[in-house]
């Protein structure tokens, strides 16, 4: 075997395309600009979590029979257990207030004179009575730190 048989001389580099660089860089963008889309739009949606009693009187017509997320204070001395949940009236400001009727069992911490929050639909155009299938109690640490009073669970305890 002769060492002279094997070419060991240096291979240049293959030449880049820049028609590739720029079809993969065009493909990014597209992808990026995608993702951007889908987040903003998720992000758009629900920037408005719930409506209040006062926004949805001024809104009945457009809100017809859309679910939606009604948020209120619930009246004292307003709730009846009922065989299928419970109703209560929902106070906004002044003399505003909807009747609710909201199927399943209430949260525990569920009572008179507390912020609520109760995803549900009017049936019908001319209908005031909100029919829920959902109420969530509304509250944070701060509000619990506020009004210690309010946030109590029906054996006593305060939550």
């Amino acid at each position: 075997m002769a060492s002279t048989d094997l070419d060991l001389s240096p291979v240049a580099a293959p030449t880049i395309r820049h028609r590739s660089r720029w079809r993969s860089i065009g493909v990014l963008v597209v992808l990026v600009a995608a993702v951007m889309v889908l987040l903003s739009q998720g992000l758009l949606r629900n920037l408005n979590y719930f409506d209040t009693v006062d926004q949805v009187i001024q809104q009945k017509a457009k809100i017809g029979s859309t679910q939606i997320r009604l948020e209120g204070v619930v009246k004292p001395k307003s709730i009846t257990r009922t065989a299928t949940g419970a109703s209560f009236w929902l106070t906004g400001s002044g003399d505003h207030q909807i009747f609710v009727q909201s199927a399943g069992t209430p949260p525990q911490l569920f009572q008179a004179d507390i912020p609520v929050v109760v995803v549900g639909s009017f049936h019908g155009a001319q209908g005031w009575t909100f029919h829920g299938v959902q109420i969530m109690v509304k509250h944070s640490s701060s509000y619990i730190a506020a009004h210690p009073n309010r946030v109590k669970a029906p054996n006593g305890t305060s939550r």
